[in-house]
């Protein structure tokens, strides 16, 4: 009896093992690294649980390993360079101008006092992660009275 299969991953034949009777994959190692890609993709997408504990285990790796992607990309410039063309490809596509690396928002009423964070957009338009907490205070609101309404203002 022929019950080959055609491998999901490679698309050559193959004969299932019979205790797993809904095989897609043959044994190839590349497939099977393919077959446990898909898995995780899957679960990722579909269970809470295992995505917030894939969370966890990547945090916890970054926090034993700080300077990683440091390191790699001072040893890679290829990855380094590819990285940059297709950032700059990703900027130009982008017809808004100012691009936001973290939480950079337009202010819809004018600003109340309060403090709030500040960034340098660099030449390329892009936010960088160097922020400063500032306190501002208003003296006069827009629209507000002509009057001066503190010390320093009369």
């Amino acid at each position: 009896m022929n019950n080959a299969r055609r491998c999901v991953a490679c698309g050559s034949l193959f004969h299932p093992l019979s205790h797993v009777p809904n095989q897609r994959f043959c044994s190839a190692p590349n497939c099977q690294r393919e077959r446990r890609r898909r898995w995780q993709r899957q679960h990722i997408r579909a269970d809470a649980d295992y995505r917030e504990n894939q969370h966890r285990a990547q945090a916890s790796w970054r926090a034993r390993h700080p300077d990683y992607w440091r390191q790699y990309r001072s040893t890679h410039p290829a990855y380094r360079e590819r990285n940059s063309v297709l950032q700059r490809k990703r900027n130009a596509l982008r017809r808004t101008g100012v691009v936001a690396n973290m939480d950079a928002s337009h202010i819809a009423r004018p600003l109340t006092s309060g403090y709030y964070v500040l960034r340098r957009a660099s030449e390329v338009k892009i936010a960088k992660m160097n922020a400063y907490i500032v306190h501002i205070t208003v003296l006069s609101p827009p629209g507000g009275p002509s009057v001066p309404d503190c010390k320093e203002m009369m």
